[in-house]
């Protein structure tokens, strides 16, 4: 795969953004730090990482991806090629945060026991070993906002940089930063971690993520551009883009999920009317405490 161009000019409101980030990225000295990426392959760590590479040059920027159950095998697929465009050195660290109850036990705050384990696997295994003198991750300021991210608190007290985010990059910028440099996954869909189809209070397990990420695997062969399998016991909830409902009306194409996530460990499937739900299962539950608002 062909290298990106990591010094294509870029327009001046993205130019804007570039420079708050080297800045976060260099601190005030405008020094050449050695800097690892949290990385998953989507938009927001990819952009970040060609900012930091942009930046401090690819040589002194490392890609670092957490490896568990809970990361779907396309999705490891993906951003390794992603990677490869990239150009950049990628260390992938397994993480164990399904050995911590706290994690399994699925309450609202599980993002931020999985963050957590992230960033101190990063510390114990990975930043002595390609001397890093800084780790940063890919929040934007949409992502600051929303109530449903307790990851940001363990990156916080991890002093992990999050230099979108302070340079005020929104979503939108980013992926536009994205297209600019012509990275390939600029307009991915976002795509969670699989112990987010898991209803909190529901106890995360291998066994679940396995049947789910295979369940989703058949949906994507199906030919659906996106979705969410939802775990509910037996059941199967899947969520598809409304645009390609009619998809599903094919007998061939139904016949053949339906068997594919049968074979996944679901006895049912059903498909969501809403479509497409981020943070389905978190956002229900802050958004009815008083305390969110």
């Amino acid at each position: 795969m062909e290298h990106i161009d990591l010094t294509v000019p870029l327009p001046d409101n993205l130019q804007r953004v570039a420079d708050a980030v080297a800045h976060d990225i260099t601190g005030a000295s405008g020094g050449r730090p050695r800097v690892g990426i949290a990385y998953s392959g989507g938009v927001d760590s990819t952009v970040l990482a060609a900012l930091t590479a942009r930046a401090i040059g690819a040589d002194r920027t490392t890609l670092v991806m957490a490896v568990s159950a809970s990361l779907a095998k396309r999705e490891r697929r993906l951003a390794n090629r992603q990677a490869a465009q990239l150009g950049l050195r990628l260390v992938e660290v397994e993480t164990r945060e399904l050995d911590n109850p706290d994690y399994a036990i699925n309450d609202v705050d599980r993002c931020y026991h999985c963050k957590d384990e992230t960033f101190v696997r990063i510390e114990e295994d990975v930043v002595d070993e390609y001397a890093l003198d800084a780790v940063a991750y890919g929040e934007n300021l949409d992502d600051a906002a929303r109530p449903d991210r307790p990851g940001a608190r363990a990156a916080r007290e991890h002093r992990v940089l999050h230099p979108l985010a302070t340079a005020g990059a929104t979503k939108a910028d980013v992926r536009a930063i994205g297209r600019a440099f012509g990275i390939a996954v600029a307009d991915k869909p976002a795509a969670p971690c699989l112990a987010s189809r898991i209803p909190h209070g529901e106890p995360v397990t291998a066994e679940k993520l396995a049947a789910i990420d295979t369940a989703e695997d058949a949906v994507f062969a199906a030919g659906f551009s996106d979705c969410r399998v939802r775990h509910h016991g037996d059941i199967a909830r899947i969520e598809i883009p409304r645009a390609e409902f009619a998809l599903i009306a094919d007998d061939t194409t139904r016949d053949a999920l339906l068997a594919a996530v049968r074979d996944a460990g679901f006895k049912h499937a059903t498909i969501d009317l809403a479509g497409i739900q981020s943070g389905a299962f978190t956002l229900q539950i802050l958004s009815s405490r008083p305390e969110v608002a």
